[in-house]
Protein backbone atom coordinates (compact mmCIF):
# COMPACT_ATOMS: atom_id res chain seq x y z
CA UNK A 1 0.00 0.00 0.00
CA UNK A 2 1.26 3.47 -0.30
CA UNK A 3 2.10 5.55 2.27
CA UNK A 4 -0.08 8.07 3.78
CA UNK A 5 1.27 11.77 1.71
CA UNK A 6 0.22 9.44 -1.31
CA UNK A 7 -3.04 8.23 -0.37
CA UNK A 8 -5.33 9.24 -2.88
CA UNK A 9 -9.49 9.09 -3.19
CA UNK A 10 -10.50 6.61 -6.04
CA UNK A 11 -13.64 5.91 -7.15
CA UNK A 12 -15.97 3.87 -4.48
CA UNK A 13 -16.89 1.54 -6.94
CA UNK A 14 -17.18 1.33 -11.14
CA UNK A 15 -20.85 3.49 -11.34
CA UNK A 16 -23.02 2.10 -13.83
CA UNK A 17 -26.66 2.49 -12.65
CA UNK A 18 -28.67 4.96 -11.81
CA UNK A 19 -31.14 4.96 -9.13
CA UNK A 20 -28.84 2.65 -6.65
CA UNK A 21 -26.02 4.73 -7.05
CA UNK A 22 -27.59 8.37 -6.61
CA UNK A 23 -28.06 6.88 -2.81
CA UNK A 24 -24.91 5.60 -3.24
CA UNK A 25 -23.39 8.68 -4.16
CA UNK A 26 -25.76 10.27 -1.38
CA UNK A 27 -24.18 8.33 1.20
CA UNK A 28 -20.08 8.43 0.39
CA UNK A 29 -20.42 11.84 0.48
CA UNK A 30 -21.57 11.78 3.68
CA UNK A 31 -18.92 8.57 4.74
CA UNK A 32 -15.62 9.45 2.58
CA UNK A 33 -14.90 12.94 4.46
CA UNK A 34 -14.90 10.47 7.91
CA UNK A 35 -12.79 8.05 6.29
CA UNK A 36 -10.34 10.84 5.00
CA UNK A 37 -10.30 12.01 9.09
CA UNK A 38 -9.84 8.60 10.27
CA UNK A 39 -6.84 8.17 7.68
CA UNK A 40 -5.37 11.30 8.60
CA UNK A 41 -4.95 10.81 12.63
CA UNK A 42 -1.64 9.19 11.74
CA UNK A 43 0.78 9.21 9.05
CA UNK A 44 1.26 5.38 9.71
CA UNK A 45 -2.30 5.04 8.50
CA UNK A 46 -2.60 4.04 4.61
CA UNK A 47 -6.39 3.73 3.82
CA UNK A 48 -9.71 2.79 5.18
CA UNK A 49 -13.13 1.16 3.71
CA UNK A 50 -16.83 1.20 4.01
CA UNK A 51 -17.77 -2.47 3.15
CA UNK A 52 -20.79 -4.26 3.11
CA UNK A 53 -21.08 -7.60 5.09
CA UNK A 54 -21.67 -9.03 2.34
CA UNK A 55 -18.32 -7.48 0.32
CA UNK A 56 -19.54 -4.81 -1.71
CA UNK A 57 -17.68 -1.23 -1.32
CA UNK A 58 -19.50 1.69 -0.23
CA UNK A 59 -17.11 4.30 0.12
CA UNK A 60 -13.13 3.79 0.56
CA UNK A 61 -10.25 6.32 0.53
CA UNK A 62 -7.32 3.71 -0.63
CA UNK A 63 -3.92 3.74 -2.23
CA UNK A 64 -3.28 4.26 -5.76
CA UNK A 65 -3.95 0.60 -6.94
CA UNK A 66 -5.72 -0.93 -4.22
CA UNK A 67 -9.48 -2.39 -6.08
CA UNK A 68 -12.05 -1.39 -3.65
CA UNK A 69 -13.81 -4.34 -5.13
CA UNK A 70 -10.94 -7.26 -4.31
CA UNK A 71 -10.56 -5.20 -1.29
CA UNK A 72 -14.20 -5.68 0.00
CA UNK A 73 -14.74 -8.91 -1.13
CA UNK A 74 -11.99 -10.53 0.56
CA UNK A 75 -12.71 -8.63 4.09
CA UNK A 76 -16.37 -10.26 3.49
CA UNK A 77 -13.95 -13.65 3.50
CA UNK A 78 -12.00 -13.14 6.44
CA UNK A 79 -15.22 -11.92 8.02
CA UNK A 80 -16.93 -14.69 7.48
CA UNK A 81 -14.56 -17.57 8.52
CA UNK A 82 -14.04 -15.05 11.69
CA UNK A 83 -17.59 -14.96 12.81
CA UNK A 84 -17.88 -18.75 12.29
CA UNK A 85 -14.63 -19.50 14.27
CA UNK A 86 -15.92 -17.23 16.87
CA UNK A 87 -18.97 -18.76 16.95
CA UNK A 88 -17.72 -22.40 17.30
CA UNK A 89 -14.95 -21.21 19.81
CA UNK A 90 -18.11 -19.69 21.78
CA UNK A 91 -16.07 -16.36 22.55
CA UNK A 92 -18.98 -14.26 21.67
CA UNK A 93 -20.39 -12.11 18.90
CA UNK A 94 -17.06 -11.37 16.77
CA UNK A 95 -16.71 -7.53 17.58
CA UNK A 96 -13.20 -7.29 14.67
CA UNK A 97 -10.60 -9.14 13.20
CA UNK A 98 -6.59 -7.74 13.49
CA UNK A 99 -4.27 -9.59 11.22
CA UNK A 100 -0.90 -8.10 11.62
CA UNK A 101 1.66 -9.07 9.02
CA UNK A 102 5.08 -7.66 8.87
CA UNK A 103 4.17 -5.08 6.33
CA UNK A 104 1.39 -3.50 8.09
CA UNK A 105 -1.81 -4.15 9.92
CA UNK A 106 -5.41 -4.75 8.73
CA UNK A 107 -8.13 -4.01 11.24
CA UNK A 108 -12.00 -4.70 10.42
CA UNK A 109 -14.70 -3.23 12.81
CA UNK A 110 -18.18 -3.64 12.62
CA UNK A 111 -20.16 -1.12 12.11
CA UNK A 112 -23.61 -2.44 13.43
CA UNK A 113 -25.35 -5.70 11.85
CA UNK A 114 -25.01 -4.67 8.30
CA UNK A 115 -21.20 -3.14 7.87
CA UNK A 116 -17.68 -3.22 8.40
CA UNK A 117 -14.65 -0.78 8.44
CA UNK A 118 -11.78 -1.82 7.31
CA UNK A 119 -8.20 0.28 7.64
CA UNK A 120 -4.79 -0.68 7.05
CA UNK A 121 -1.57 1.16 8.74
CA UNK A 122 2.24 0.75 8.25
CA UNK A 123 3.34 -1.99 10.83
CA UNK A 124 5.12 0.37 13.42
CA UNK A 125 1.44 2.35 14.34
CA UNK A 126 0.37 2.55 18.26
CA UNK A 127 -2.14 -0.48 17.87
CA UNK A 128 -4.28 1.30 21.01
CA UNK A 129 -5.13 4.08 19.05
CA UNK A 130 -5.65 2.38 15.97
CA UNK A 131 -8.43 0.84 18.04
CA UNK A 132 -9.30 3.09 19.92
CA UNK A 133 -10.00 5.41 16.69
CA UNK A 134 -11.21 2.40 14.76
CA UNK A 135 -13.82 1.85 16.91
CA UNK A 136 -14.64 5.95 17.36
CA UNK A 137 -15.26 5.76 13.88
CA UNK A 138 -16.88 2.78 13.49
CA UNK A 139 -20.06 4.75 16.14
CA UNK A 140 -19.91 7.80 13.57
CA UNK A 141 -20.62 5.79 10.77
CA UNK A 142 -23.04 3.35 12.21
CA UNK A 143 -25.59 6.77 12.15
CA UNK A 144 -24.84 7.03 8.72
CA UNK A 145 -25.08 3.09 6.90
Amino acid sequence: MMGHAQVEDQESSKRTGTMGNNIKDGIDKFIRPILRELNGKSDEMEASAVISRDGLNVSAVLGEGVDPDRLGAMCAALLGLADTTAKELERGELKLVLLHGEKGVLLLVHIGSTHVLALAAKPKINLGMVLLEARKTADRLATIV
